[in-house]
This record gives C-alpha cells, structure tokens and sequence, in this order.
C-alpha cells in the first residue's frame, strides 16, 4: 500500500464510519464498505431508491430508482485510485470550472473531485428518503491545495436520494475578502442510446461553443448529438429535460444559470483511455453550473447554493 492509501485508510476508519453513521432499519439500509482502489464508499438503500457515494471527491456513482435502471452512467474502464478523478457518476467541479483562470498547472475543474470529504450527517427522513452531509474544509486539506485556493473556504455537500436525486452544493466565505467560484455537477447521465437522446429546454439560448474555438451561438432546436458536442449554455435557470425511448430525465435547479451539455464523441472517445468502447453512446453530461458569464461573486461571511433535482 502506497503512502497515499495508507494516510487515507488511517483517516477513514470504516468501523468508525459505521459506528457513527450507519443506518440499519426497517425501510433504510446505509453503510460504508471499502470500494475499488481502497477507497471508502457509502452504500444506501430505502424503499424509493438505492446509491453509491465515493467519500473521495463525494463523488456519486449510481443512483436506481425503485424499478428503473441507474440513472447515473459509469465508466466499466473506470479507474479508481487514491487522488484521480474518476470516469462517469457526477465529479463535482469546484472551486473553478475548466481551467484555472491564472496557472493552467492547476487541475482542471478544481481539486474537490480528488480529495476526501468529511461525512458530517446522516438521516433517514420521513418521507422514506435517506440523506447524508459532507464537508469540505479548505484551510485543513494538503499544502498544495491550500496554494491553490488560500481563502478560508467551507463547501458543504448534501444528498438526499429517494425517487429523486436531491443534491446541494453550498459554499461559505469565511475570508475577510469577497471571492469568485466557478463549479459544476459534472453528472454523466446513463442514455443507453445517444442517437435517440435530445435535451429540451435550452431552446432559444446563447451558448459558448468550446469545439468551435468558444463561438457564442444560439440554439435553434431540441439539442441533439451526432458529433462532438462541448457548450456552454448561459441564462438556462429553467428546467431542463433529457429524452430518449427509455425514459425521460427533468433537471431543475437553483443558483445556477449556466448549463454544460458534454459528449465526445467517437474521435475524441477513442483517444481517452478510460471512456470504455463505444461509451460515449450511451453517457451524456448536462451540468448544473457556475460557468463562464456565471461565475459568482461570494462577500466575506457570505454563502452560495446551487441546488439541483433531477426526477425520472
């Protein structure tokens, strides 16, 4: 076992993590298990839905309604290792979106993704759903991640799974300075067929066209996918809604006005070694963003939330 892997075993205790945090009861099942690469997860289980969440990066998995397959596509070459992002279920891009405005050293999409984040909370609720709470303090991470972002920053993550994926990402400013975040809930979702997917709702919206050296256009039409697609859709705070012959996917969100819509396609698949064969067929990624022209301005003692439920 590397060093690595071996500071974050001593960290994450899953005995500890059960004896704290674990839910055995007649509707709710939550646990923590050791994933793929040594990497703790927590598995949950109610009457509505099951899930996986990685505690690296908080990064969710899987999510399965009652009766439907998952909604979350993952990667089958995925690779799980300690501090690598992982191919598929929803990466959470924070505290900048794409490349770094000043070092394009810094990893793309922020370093929340690879880090492990402390669970604070979790309940069964009433309603038959199951939440749990991460936080992730800034000043307490690695030295070079602290380089990276030296604001006093609390991002606070909470999930709330059931019939529908409820999912929070809320950022405090404990500095005595204003500070601009841009993020994103990278969500991969699971189309089975991309030649019979389109998203509705981004018609008549101005977007940034990264495949086309960030062109701003507008979008005429139902989005469809038949070549590489990387755009930044802007003033998107309506509903969103993935379609395809299997089901249908509604996005609704709030503090969020920028919307990614993401599929490589086959030449760029090709080159990406952990996409899977033919993958990109059956993922699309719509992100809930703070992007581009949406990057927000948080005041010192301040916060942002951006709130996003996705229903099947």
């Amino acid at each position: 076992m590397d060093s690595v892997s071996k500071a974050m075993t001593i960290k994450y205790d899953i005995a500890k993590l059960n004896n704290d945090f674990s839910i055995h009861s007649e509707f709710t099942r939550l646990e923590f298990i050791t994933g793929e690469g040594d990497i703790p997860v927590v598995e949950i289980k109610n009457s509505q839905a099951s899930g996986r969440i990685s505690l690296q990066g908080a990064h969710l998995l899987s999510w399965v309604p009652a009766g439907q397959e998952d909604v979350i596509w993952l990667s089958e070459d995925a690779t799980f290792s300690a501090g690598k992002s992982v191919r598929g279920g929803i990466p959470i891009c924070w505290p900048w979106f794409g490349a770094h405005e000043n070092n394009p050293a810094y990893p793309a999409h922020g370093y929340a993704r690879t880090v492990m984040w402390q669970v604070t909370e979790t309940t069964e609720i009433d309603n038959g759903q199951t939440q749990i709470c991460f936080k992730l303090e800034s000043n307490q991470l690695a030295e070079k991640y602290q380089q990276m972002w030296p604001q006093p920053t609390t991002a606070e993550y909470i999930v709330t799974l059931g019939k529908t994926l409820k999912l929070e990402l809320i950022t405090h400013n404990n500095s005595d300075q204003a500070i601009t975040i841009g993020q994103a809930l990278h969500t991969y979702f699971n189309v089975q067929d991309i030649s019979t997917t389109t998203v509705q709702g981004l018609e008549g919206k101005p977007y940034l066209d990264k495949t086309d050296g960030f062109k701003r256009k507008t979008q005429s039409r139902s989005v469809i996918i038949d070549q590489e697609v990387d755009r930044v859709y802007l003033e998107t705070a309506d509903d969103v809604t993935i379609k395809n012959k299997q089901r249908e996917i509604t996005i609704k969100k709030q503090g969020s006005e920028s919307t990614v819509v993401w599929n490589p396609w086959k030449e760029t698949a090709d080159k990406m070694a952990d996409l899977g064969p033919d993958g990109y067929m059956n993922m699309l990624c719509v992100e809930s963003a703070n992007a581009a022209d949406d990057v927000r301005l948080i005041n010192s003692g301040q916060s942002h939330k951006l709130l996003v439920i996705y229903q099947c």
